[in-house]
């Protein structure tokens, strides 16, 4: 883990109140897809841990949804300003688990740090399949991201105004596949478990530190109690 400046070369607002940016660096250190940075703002006490969305040796790409003042600000800075970062934190995805049909879950805007692990597996010679769940029409992101990898998203909406009207899991009856990774709200997650327990499973929390000293991001498990900062935030047997 490095404290480290990045300098934002890209902001663009993507669908309602969701942005992606750039951030360029030496972003060497990042090793897996799931993991993830927290950045400090100016005037906030607590740093925002946001997912890596895509990354390389000198650059990395956030995802992120305005839901507070933190990510307000942070939507509202400009290119060429700095930010103070602590990367890469967590573990990340196990690529070598998910067998030769991997099923990839998203909900929401926890489907951004999917899309670094389909790069991954495509790089490998393996595509997965991908399913995509969102409230409705208007909050649905990375569908041409995804096919531009070559794959088709199967994308679910509550509300039915898009793809298949229901859940992740109503999408994964009709799916064969020998592995899950899925990363959402944790109402979500449960449900994936019930359907698929062998897999990969990244939690969403609150933290502080993100880095495993203040437990303030400590959860309990069948497996005992977990730090989605430190243990996490990518859980599985």
């Amino acid at each position: 883990m490095k404290r480290q400046l990045l300098k934002i070369d890209h902001l663009k607002k993507i669908q309602n109140a969701i942005f992606a940016m750039t951030l360029t660096g030496d972003c060497s250190e990042i090793s897996a897809p799931g993991q993830f940075i927290n950045i400090k703002l100016d005037g906030f006490y607590l740093r925002r841990p946001i997912s890596i969305y895509s990354f390389g040796p000198d650059f990395l790409t956030i995802i992120f949804k305005v839901v507070g003042e933190g990510t307000k600000a942070l939507a509202e800075m400009q290119r060429g300003e700095f930010l103070d970062v602590l990367m890469p934190l967590g573990n990340g995805f196990d690529t070598t688990k998910g067998g030769k049909q991997p099923l990839l879950v998203g909900g929401g805007i926890g489907v951004p740090p999917l899309y670094g692990l389909a790069e991954n597996l495509v790089d490998r010679g393996i595509i997965p399949q991908v399913v995509t769940g969102f409230n409705g029409r208007d909050d649905i992101i990375l569908t041409k991201e995804f096919q531009v990898l070559g794959i088709e998203p199967v994308i679910t909406t509550v509300d039915g105004s898009a793809g298949i009207k229901g859940f992740v899991t109503d999408a994964m009856q009709a799916m064969t596949f020998d592995y899950v990774y899925t990363c959402g709200p944790e109402p979500m997650l449960k449900a994936v478990y019930d359907a698929a327990p062998d897999g990969q499973f990244s939690f969403e929390a609150r933290m502080a530190c993100g880095f495993g000293a203040c437990m303030g991001c400590t959860c309990e498990t069948k497996y005992g109690y977990k730090r989605i900062c430190k243990d996490g935030p990518v859980l599985y047997k």
